[in-house]
């Protein structure tokens, strides 16, 4: 049997694609034009001898044998991402200050640190999971090197987009609590919200679209901290908006159509200065290869 040697690129590029949604995103992500990731595509069907892709409404989901390849692509990336890192890094030293909206606490962090140490066993990190707000104010004050944060109307000189995601309803997996409060919504009985403490951007967009669609709506339960609210929403005390980002399997996203439709929500990765340390924009790179 003929031995197959896969080109990387175009598996970053399959990866990236399905990752996204959207080829046409992932040829802007990668910085190609759609023909050329329509060609990338063409070589690793060729190569296969048969169909990693199928059509679904305007978009392209994996087929079968897609879906096998991508669990191995994602790791010969990430095993080819981690080589290069710590070959070029291999002697960086010194400290690194990360700070993380707590949405990726779990999701981002545990990945991103992880690979960081693996290859940069001499750099120190501190990292910190806080909310936009606090982010904010510690990398004006020079606390935090970078930060990972909603956008939130923030203006900053330095800094990366990584990307939109769906702002979403969320409430109780568990369908009897969930149940009271989808019920909910009426000038009797408003719809009970779980938040976080204001400000927040994702409490204004959800207030705003309640408003806008003419559905009554009352804070039954406000939190600091994002711990606070998964544990009201499981609970079945309202319903919230967050993205699926790190979602707990006690909660569920909603297609309720009682629920208005709410706008997505950019992502992105400031930096206190223009210029960041080796040790620092390598650990930025990571941050960014662990989104999508």
């Amino acid at each position: 049997m003929r031995r197959l040697t896969f080109d990387l690129d175009v598996l970053r590029t399959f990866v990236t694609g399905v990752d996204m949604g959207s080829f046409a995103k992932a040829a802007d992500k990668l910085g190609r034009s759609t023909s050329a990731v329509s060609a990338q595509l063409k070589k690793l069907e060729d190569q296969l001898g048969m169909p990693v892709l199928r059509k679904e409404g305007r978009g392209m989901v994996p087929t079968p044998a897609g879906e096998s390849l991508l669990g191995y692509a994602r790791r010969l990336l990430e095993l080819n991402d981690e080589a290069a890192n710590a070959v070029r890094g291999a002697a960086l030293a010194g400290s690194v200050r990360l700070g993380i909206q707590q949405d990726f606490g779990e999701h981002v962090l545990t990945e991103v640190l992880g690979r960081y140490a693996r290859v940069h066993p001499r750099v120190r990190i501190e990292a910190r999971a806080a909310r936009n707000a606090e982010l904010m104010e510690l990398l004006n004050s020079g606390r935090l090197d970078m930060a990972l944060a909603w956008e939130g109307g923030v203006v900053a000189p330095h800094v990366v987009d990584a990307g939109r995601l769906n702002m979403r309803w969320i409430g109780a997996a568990d369908e009897a609590r969930l149940a009271p409060a989808l019920a909910a919504g009426t000038a009797a009985e408003p719809l009970p919200l779980v938040m976080l403490d204001a400000p927040c951007v994702m409490r204004a967009a959800a207030t705003r679209a309640l408003d806008e669609a003419g559905i009554p709506w009352r804070i039954v339960f406000t939190s600091p901290g994002l711990s606070g609210v998964w544990a009201a929403v499981a609970a079945g005390l309202g319903v919230t908006v967050r993205t699926a980002v790190g979602l707990p399997p006690s909660l569920r996203l909603l297609d309720a159509p009682s629920l208005p439709p709410l706008p997505d929500i950019g992502l992105r990765l400031y930096r206190a200065e223009p210029h960041l340390s080796p040790p620092a924009q390598h650990l930025h790179d990571i941050v960014l290869q662990a989104l999508f």
